[in-house]
């Protein structure tokens, strides 16, 4: 199930071009662990759901999380052991993000963000609404609308990155609180500007992961209403009949913000290599994702050990570049803290800001510094400066 990119001297082979901003740069330096530093824009984190859902006050430290959810005696998966937070996510170098509005649908509710009606998923994506934009009102996070938004954050970030806020772009994992095509007019409103349909299972608008269902007859209108928006879509979580029927019916631009091959861990969360060449032909960008289950095969939650290192990603970046023939369709996307905490990350990885050490070990790859800054950061910028309106 393991897969070889290649050497380094097969890689630079390959034209990986430079996809950075015009009149961007790198900022480097070193933490005390040695490990070389640049921005990085993660394409799914869930932070409402975290300070919500979950009732963590993210302007705390991530030891200040995990210590007050011991002192509790919270034993249930992903609690006291958070790998995010406000702070956390500085220290990391996440300038920008991509995070979500998320409340599933669930007809016998099995999960801690499962809710049973779809006016209750609607106010829950309004109560995580509420909480970004309380963060907005403290400086802590500020909404990226359009494509100046994005191109004024990122200069403001590379002046003084230990003052600008968190930088992000709205996005909707499963369309569950959407409660008609017509209500992703409000939503997009609201400055919602990606979605993807489906999460678990099957919703009202078609096929997740773990099933094998289509798109719903729903699902045609809504997606013609995100096209007229000019919105991205999301094909993460499709299941594999519904993916290949929204390629068909969604002429827009598509993304898969936290997408690992099924190379890695063969079932059917993952992607085939045809559905990342077709991501590919649309131009769009696939970001890779940190819960281990999407990158140890295998891997049983709750029962399985996590095995696999952060260096699996970079097995999963070779992966892309490989298929497409460039650098240009790979980015992060980590998915840490998406309902589980530390015990399911990779072995190496206690906090977010391990993702740094990406750059070291793309760079031992053969990944040149150019490379390496268009997959932390430069696919993601230079997609949404497409992709958000003008």
């Amino acid at each position: 199930m393991f897969y070889h990119a290649g050497s380094a001297a097969d890689r630079r082979h390959l034209r990986f071009p430079d996809v950075m901003p015009r009149g961007s740069r790198v900022r480097q330096f070193r933490f005390l662990t040695g490990v070389t530093a640049v921005l990085l824009f993660d394409a799914h984190l869930d932070i409402a759901l975290n300070a919500v859902d979950w009732n963590r006050d993210l302007r705390q430290e991530v030891d200040e999380l995990r210590a007050q959810e011991r002192a509790l005696g919270m034993t249930e998966p992903g609690r006291c052991g958070s790998t995010l937070s406000l702070p956390e996510l500085r220290t990391a170098e996440i300038g920008v993000c991509l995070t979500t509005l998320l409340a599933r649908q669930e007809k016998e509710v099995n999960h801690n963000f499962g809710w049973t009606t779809p006016e209750t998923c609607y106010a829950m994506a309004h109560a995580h609404l509420a909480w970004y934009r309380a963060m907005e009102r403290q400086g802590a996070m500020r909404m990226l609308k359009t494509r100046g938004d994005l191109a004024a954050h990122v200069a403001d970030w590379h002046r003084d990155p230990k003052r600008a806020p968190l930088g992000f772009i709205l996005t909707m994992e499963g369309a569950d609180p959407v409660l008609n095509p017509d209500t992703i007019f409000e939503f997009h409103e609201h400055g919602l500007r990606a979605i993807g349909l489906t999460h678990y299972g099957a919703n009202r608008y078609g096929g997740g992961t773990r099933v094998e269902v289509g798109l719903a007859v729903d699902a045609i209108p809504l997606l013609e209403n995100i096209s007229r928006l000019g919105m991205t879509v999301d094909v993460t979580h499709l299941s594999d009949v519904a993916f290949w029927q929204l390629l068909d019916r969604f002429n827009g631009r598509i993304h898969a913000s936290h997408q690992n091959s099924r190379r890695i861990a063969a079932w059917q969360r993952q992607f085939s290599d045809e559905q990342y060449k077709a991501v590919i032909e649309r131009d769009g960008v696939i970001g890779m994702a940190f819960d281990v289950i999407m990158m140890q095969h295998g891997y049983v939650r709750g029962v399985s050990k996590a095995e696999a290192l952060i260096e699996r990603a970079v097995d999963n970046i070779d992966i892309v570049c490989q298929l497409a023939g460039n650098v240009r369709h790979v980015g992060i996307g980590s998915d840490l803290d998406g309902g589980y905490g530390v015990e399911q990350t990779p072995a190496d990885l206690d906090k977010i800001r391990d993702l740094q050490r990406l750059t070291d070990l793309l760079s031992h790859r053969g990944y040149s510094e150019a490379d390496v800054a268009a997959i932390m950061h430069g696919n993601w910028i230079r997609f949404f400066s497409e992709a958000l309106p003008a």
